[in-house]
């Protein structure tokens, strides 16, 4: 009764914010996102009468904040199981977590896979995404390879809403993603908390999810011709919407840092430049910044060339979720 799993990191282009079922995480609406090869990561779940108790261990630290989002979604997967042994879980994440890097989507991910398996089920693609996204919204994308929708789905049980491949993973092999680096410390309000807060105080949240549904359309259609041009134009501007939300939240929600600020300023002067990259940002300080390959190299000396650059991570589209006979204990 033991399984690990490893799962990708997804990075959205167009996103979400905001949840219309807090309890099954259905979100308000669609968004599209490229699952990023190399930001990983790899779980292990073993289920035995031996453990009197859950034990939540998580890049070697045992969980205690946020102990309790991994016990509900062990007892979710062990009723749907008709098992009620206790499990031990150990994690690893080779990237920041809780920065703004999707690491709750990746780990969420993984524990799916890792755990209904050494619970003996076998899930397709569809039912971990649904099964996944009650974990963290999120997850439901880290399920699947290469750009990815999730289908925000209209029916109150859930069972409409989930995520799968737009464009495989060698769809658009020139496709880059640079993370850049600027804090690594994990931010004092949750993605689940603040999307709460500006669905009930911002009053733009309406507009929000009136201009969104052309930004899917268009960026679908931008990835679908492999418009790198279209696809960085709208994902930039939906960025900058969601944050906007952000800002016009009772209290603000100020996800950026001085650093972020400069590195926009410095993307901006690129593109002036003539070197076409554009931005995108979740709820952190760091900045992803989308290029083609062509361009990567004088991108990622420019920017390591700034003090405010810890490190960059190189990514392109990258695989589902899958599963690994090399467990963590």
């Amino acid at each position: 009764m033991k399984s690990t799993a490893i799962a990708n990191a997804n990075i959205a282009l167009v996103k979400y914010w905001g949840k219309r079922d807090n309890k099954l995480l259905l979100p308000f609406n669609s968004s599209i996102s490229m699952t990023c090869e190399g930001l990983t990561t790899t779980t292990t779940v073993e289920f035995s009468d031996k453990y009197k108790k859950d034990q939540i261990i998580i890049n070697d630290e045992e969980l205690k904040k946020d102990e309790k989002n991994v016990i509900e979604h062990l007892n979710r997967i062990r009723k749907r199981a008709g098992v009620v042994k206790k499990a031990k879980v150990v994690s690893q994440s080779n990237f920041p977590i809780a920065a703004g890097l999707a690491s709750s989507a990746s780990g969420f991910a993984a524990l799916t896979l890792a755990a209904s398996k050494a619970l003996g089920m076998d899930l397709g693609e569809r039912e971990l995404s649904i099964l996944a996204r009650q974990g963290s919204g999120s997850a439901a994308r880290s399920i699947s390879e290469g750009f990815v929708e999730w289908h925000k789905g209209e029916k109150k049980d859930g069972s409409d809403s989930y995520a799968y491949t737009i464009a495989g993973k060698k769809y658009w092999h020139e496709f880059r993603m640079l993370v850049t680096i600027v804090k690594e410390e994990k931010k004092k309000l949750s993605s689940r908390a603040g999307m709460q807060k500006t669905v009930e105080t911002s009053p733009y949240y309406k507009g929000w999810l009136e201009d969104v549904e052309e930004d899917l359309e268009n960026l679908k259609k931008g990835i679908s011709k492999r418009n790198f041009s279209a696809v960085g134009r709208i994902s930039e501007d939906n960025c900058l919407k969601m944050h906007s939300l952000m800002l016009t939240t009772k209290p603000p929600i100020i996800y950026w840092m001085p650093e972020t600020i400069k590195i926009i300023h410095e993307i901006s002067a690129m593109r002036d430049e003539g070197i076409e990259c554009y931005f995108t940002i979740d709820a952190g300080p760091n900045v992803k910044i989308l290029c083609l390959e062509k361009e990567e190299k004088k991108i990622t000396k420019r920017l390591l060339g700034m003090k405010e650059v810890k490190r960059i991570i190189s990514t392109k589209p990258g695989e589902g979720v899958k599963l690994t006979d090399k467990h963590l204990f």
